[in-house]
């Protein structure tokens, strides 16, 4: 997609500047997390067996939890690491509650979530096909994001 900024009855296209790394978007994206999703961030680079969730965030619009995972290019394996997340989650409830309870200062017990809820969002400049097909049923609990960003500190936020 070609961005156009305008000016004087005049166009010129604007153009993406990628990020160099995946940490770049990582951190905005934490940084905005409540702006962009609506969600608390609880712990960036969340360590669960062995595994390292890019963000876990909290979501208080459905008081579950999100875990965000970001890419920087595509990659062919989004939903099968997205349904390992989301059971390493539901089989690891407490560790989940436990990062809450240390961000918030909050009490909470594992009953007080919402865990039908739960989900994982990643955020790419791109997906396949493939993963826009598999991820096209109602209620399920991966989301797909596009992010893009352009000169002039301008960013493109799509859902898929």
């Amino acid at each position: 997609m070609t961005i156009y900024q305008i000016q004087n009855q005049k166009i010129s296209s604007i153009k993406e500047k990628e990020f160099s790394k995946e940490k770049e978007m990582h951190d905005l994206i934490e940084a905005n997390l409540d702006e962009l999703f609506g969600l608390q961030l609880i712990d960036g680079e969340f360590q669960i067996e062995g595994y390292f969730l890019d963000s876990l965030a909290y979501d208080p619009e459905t008081n579950s939890f999100v875990i965000l995972e970001y890419k920087k290019n595509s990659n062919f394996s989004v939903v099968d690491q997205g349904l390992h997340y989301l059971s390493l989650m539901l089989n690891n409830k407490a560790n989940f509650v436990l990062a809450y309870i240390t961000k918030t200062g909050k009490k909470a017990t594992v009953t007080d979530f919402d865990w039908s809820q739960v989900r994982v969002i990643f955020v790419a400049k791109s997906f396949t096909q493939y993963q826009h097909g598999a991820t096209n049923f109602r209620d399920f609990p991966i989301e797909l994001w596009e992010f893009n960003r352009y000169e002039d500190g301008l960013l493109d936020v799509r859902q898929i």
